[in-house]
């Protein structure tokens, strides 16, 4: 398979991994993939395939990471817009993913905009 039919195929199995993952409360993911004609297995296969290329790159990364640079913590500054009326306890989500590396840790939920974990991507791999 080229290059470009693989990432064309990969956007659309992140798209449905990504639409299961946020599916109504109390559905099962088996029920979702049934009710939207999706092979589980198909669907399996895809999300290791994720998480393999993640866990990889997270093991990549923290070949590149010195001693010293484990001991010394450092921060990005991340701008996000966020609606004034909207009341904080209200919008606090708890984590879907928790990346940890020796150096930090990011808490992500589904409701990520696809511009910040982007944003949070470029940050992590600049500092590796």
């Amino acid at each position: 398979m080229d290059q470009c039919t693989h990432e064309v195929r990969a956007q659309y199995w992140k798209e449905i991994i990504e639409a299961c993952q946020q599916r109504p409360v109390g559905q099962s993911a088996k029920q979702w993939l049934k009710e939207n004609g999706i092979l589980e297995q198909s669907y399996y296969k895809w999300q290791r395939k994720f998480r393999k290329e993640t866990f990889e790159l997270m093991q990549a990364t923290d070949l590149n990471v010195t001693p010293a640079q484990k001991n010394n913590i450092s921060f990005a500054e991340i701008s996000v817009k966020q609606d004034k009326t909207e009341n904080c306890l209200e919008t606090f989500v708890s984590p879907t993913a928790v990346i940890k590396t020796p150096s930090m840790t990011i808490a992500i939920s589904n409701e990520i905009s696809d511009s910040l974990l982007s944003r949070i991507m470029r940050e992590v791999s600049a500092d590796a």
